[in-house]
């Protein structure tokens, strides 16, 4: 199987919600790890042609294939095409597990429809040691890595959403409106969303892994820091 190897963040783009404002953020946040930017533009599968709409040329196309217009017009441009046949994975996951990437910065994977979305958010945890930061319409997602503390720059007043995608117990925290110290989250019982910030910074700490964090656009930088920094005990 072909897999992809890049030493620098890259962008992947989806068949969701996704427009030239979300691709800006989305290189803005590989320039926060490497100053050239991203490496790659890669797109799943019918994003290849999302994205010519917005004058824009994947350096590769990866999935099965089944909605992009006409892959053999890309692979003439001398766009990288990766076919994947199997049915078992979701055209994002075909992405992650087919390139190698300090950093995935994905957007066009939220909005339109909430199934696709639900699945990339499984796809997260399944694949959590990879870093990936999604891009949406008003806000950033990420999967907080669990065991250490991180710092948050979301400003005084900015959201801060907590969701549990599997149970865990918050550490000390610092900076919330309503503080999470001790809180056990998990699906169907606690969660914690639309938290605020008291204080231009937020430290959060998590015992184990699935909380997902939704921040505004602000702490787009940040968030990008929080995930890339070198762990710490």
């Amino acid at each position: 199987m072909t897999r992809l190897t890049f030493t620098r963040p890259v962008v992947l783009a989806g068949g969701g919600t996704l427009d030239h404002a979300m691709l800006a953020r989305a290189v803005e946040a590989a320039r926060a790890v490497h100053a050239d930017g991203a490496e790659a533009l890669i797109a799943a599968d019918g994003a290849a042609d999302r994205l010519a709409a917005l004058g824009q040329r994947p350096d590769a196309v990866i999935g099965d294939m089944d909605s992009i217009e006409d892959p053999g017009a890309w692979a003439a441009r001398g766009v990288t095409m990766i076919d994947l046949a199997e049915q078992d994975t979701t055209d994002f996951e075909k992405c992650l597990y087919s390139v190698a990437a300090p950093l995935y910065l994905a957007a066009g994977f939220t909005g339109r429809r909430h199934d696709h979305m639900l699945a990339v958010f499984h796809t997260m945890l399944r694949r959590s040691d990879q870093r990936v930061v999604l891009i949406a319409e008003e806000e950033v997602i990420a999967l907080a890595p669990p065991g250490r503390e991180i710092a948050l720059r979301p400003g005084t007043g900015g959201r801060v959403s907590i969701f549990p995608l599997r149970p865990f117990r918050c550490g000390p925290s610092m900076g919330l409106a309503w503080p999470v110290d001790g809180l056990a989250m998990a699906p169907g019982e606690a969660i914690g969303t639309s938290n605020r910030a008291v204080a231009d910074a937020v430290t959060l700490r998590f015992d184990g892994a699935g909380a997902l964090l939704m921040l505004e656009h602000a702490a787009l930088e940040s968030l990008v820091g929080a995930l890339t920094e070198p762990a710490t005990s």
